[in-house]
């Protein structure tokens, strides 16, 4: 429930922004995983034993989030929470094996930035079954209808769609 207000909030971020004329950047980092301690920003018990000084000066320069909760565990119907603000019953990526494909004909927040007038891409893990959508760029693992692997695998790449106005 809080990631899905997290996620409203940044979306009515950027839209308050772009009413000022304003767009501030937005990077969102989703790492599989990771407790709090693997990133040096929480100041927890690895922050001497494995600094991220480029994470933390993302944090130190923009937001860290320190209340925040998932409401799935597995890796893409995760994402598939956070894309649409929906829990997996809802949006209906409820497993990664044969759980099937991610709709993506639905909303999502990449889909909402983009009418903003941002620029928006996905790079890394995707496993949701389906090439990504809302996204200008991606280079992406695909899967369909399982975990996905990681030796050789399928990665989908899209070419750089540049919209009017934008620059890169």
């Amino acid at each position: 429930m809080r990631t899905t207000i997290h996620l409203l909030i940044c979306v009515l971020i950027s839209f308050i922004a772009q009413a000022q004329k304003k767009q501030p950047n937005i990077v969102f980092i989703m790492s599989d995983d990771h407790a709090v301690s693997a990133v040096s920003a929480y100041n927890d018990w690895l922050a001497a034993r494995a600094p991220t000084p480029n994470i933390d000066r993302i944090a130190a320069e923009g937001m860290l989030m320190h209340a925040t909760y998932n409401t799935n565990s597995i890796c893409g119907p995760s994402r598939a929470a956070i894309l649409t603000g929906k829990y997996s019953h809802v949006n209906g990526f409820f497993k990664n094996e044969k759980g099937g494909d991610f709709d993506a004909s639905q909303q999502t927040f990449p889909k909402l930035l983009q009418k903003a007038g941002y620029q928006t891409a996905v790079v890394g893990k995707w496993h949701l079954g389906t090439a990504p959508t809302g996204f200008d760029y991606s280079k992406v693992m695909v899967n369909h209808g399982g975990q996905g692997t990681y030796f050789l695998s399928l990665i989908h790449i899209s070419e750089p769609t540049r919209r009017r106005g934008s620059s890169y």
